[in-house]
């Protein structure tokens, strides 16, 4: 027995997910991130994570992934602050063949309690977006990274510097040139930054 989900964020990275998932990239149509989906983590640190709202017109890139239902709970248990949406596998493309996707696929978006805009008190955590940025870099290239810029909202919530000092559990280890391309994309995009405060 199986379970199968679209990953548009960090679950786009194949180091965050189970070793043994079976993951196929694509396109899931009608859909959009945005940085909305606000909580403390375990460290008391509020942070902003990524959603993604039905809009007519838009798509995003992502994986399906499959994975045994004795990993279910564990995936419920990490996106905590998100509510399942069925049945959207007739939106998703596989990039090699233009196949839909199956018919138990699932995305996860921002529960009614958590959905609001990231802010100063709920940055992005640096970590948790070069984490993101890294798994749509190895899928996907540079082009991956430029769209997720230009197919995601909300870059007027600010970037916690935690690259360092992660606060996400979840951190990768970046190349020099990957986090060189990351930051220079970003300071095109305008993004914002805070400092980490010394704990």
């Amino acid at each position: 027995m199986t379970f199968t989900y679209f990953g548009y964020g960090s679950l786009v990275n194949i180091d965050t997910i189970s070793p043994g998932a079976d993951v196929t990239p694509g396109t899931l149509s009608g859909w959009r991130r945005e940085w909305k989906v606000c909580g403390e983590g375990e460290d008391g640190q509020g942070r902003c994570s990524l959603s993604v709202r039905e809009a007519r017109g838009s798509e995003i890139r992502g994986v399906v992934a499959r994975e045994p239902r004795t990993r279910l709970k564990d995936l419920e248990h990490r996106e905590r602050r998100y509510v399942k949406v069925d049945d959207v596998g007739e939106a998703f493309r596989c990039d090699a063949r233009q196949q839909p996707g199956p018919e138990d696929l699932f995305l996860f978006k921002a529960a009614p309690g958590h959905r609001r805009w990231g802010s100063d008190t709920h940055p992005i955590l640096q970590s948790y977006l070069d984490c993101v940025l890294a798994g749509f870099f190895r899928t996907w290239g540079e082009a991956g990274i430029d769209h997720f810029l230009k197919t995601t909202d909300g870059w007027h919530v600010p970037v916690l510097q935690d690259r360092n000092r992660p606060h996400y559990p979840r951190r990768v280890d970046l190349d020099p040139e990957l986090a060189d391309l990351i930051d220079g994309k970003l300071k095109v995009l305008g993004v914002s930054y805070l400092a980490v405060r010394e704990r």
